[in-house]
């Protein structure tokens, strides 16, 4: 006499779900060793290649006015930098850029955008851009430290830029960068007032930080 055996329609409903189950597992456990062995790679390859910061100089200062009236200021200068990729493997996306100027801690321009660029392996760009500041307040020992550095005939501005940039390797391009430029400026600056512009030809090496 054979046996004959039911299953009932729950319990098939049960198996067919722990089948289920089990092949969502399995696609998660694939999914998951594909995904890390990707992120690996990268991050092998960026250990490999570890690009350096783009540097950047001072090619030319121009100061045409800085004019205190009373509590607020105006000014205009002039500004050429020198960005150099030192990468050989790596390339860079600069996708914002904003220049100002500051004396003595304080921002006497506005900020300046700069277009955004690609810059290749090892290649360098001049970057120029007129910095204007129309009625900026300023502290009010702006006019005796303006004086003392006329005085002692120089006068030291800081030339700053930051903005975000990415890297790319191949056809991989990585995230957003936050980076800062700190460029330092020395114009002889006397006691009478020159005709022209009070101009820093020094390139001076300025201060990167990502």
């Amino acid at each position: 006499m054979s046996q004959i055996t039911i299953t009932s329609p729950k319990h098939c409903a049960a198996k067919q779900g722990l089948k289920n189950t089990k092949n969502y597992k399995k696609l998660y456990l694939t999914f998951s060793a594909f995904f890390t062995s990707v992120l690996l790679l990268i991050l092998l390859i960026w250990l490999i290649l570890h690009p350096a910061k783009p540097q950047f100089s001072l090619k030319e200062v121009d100061i045409y006015q800085l004019n205190l009236s009373g509590p607020n200021l105006n000014s205009s200068i002039q500004l050429t930098l020198l960005s150099k990729n030192p990468n050989q493997k790596v390339g860079i996306y600069f996708d914002e850029i904003q220049v100002y100027a500051t004396y003595k801690g304080q921002q006497i321009t506005g900020d300046t955008p700069v277009p955004p660029f690609y810059q290749g392996q090892e290649e360098s760009n001049l970057i120029t851009a007129s910095l204007v500041g129309n009625g900026l307040p300023v502290a009010p020992s702006f006019g005796y430290e303006l004086g003392r550095d006329q005085t002692v005939g120089r006068l030291v501005l800081n030339l700053k830029a930051n903005g975000k940039l990415r890297w790319k390797v191949g056809t991989w391009v990585s995230g957003r960068y936050r980076f800062t430029v700190n460029c330092v400026s020395v114009s002889a600056f006397g006691p009478s007032i020159p005709a022209g512009p009070l101009t820093s030809k020094q390139g001076a090496q300025c201060s990167t930080t990502i």
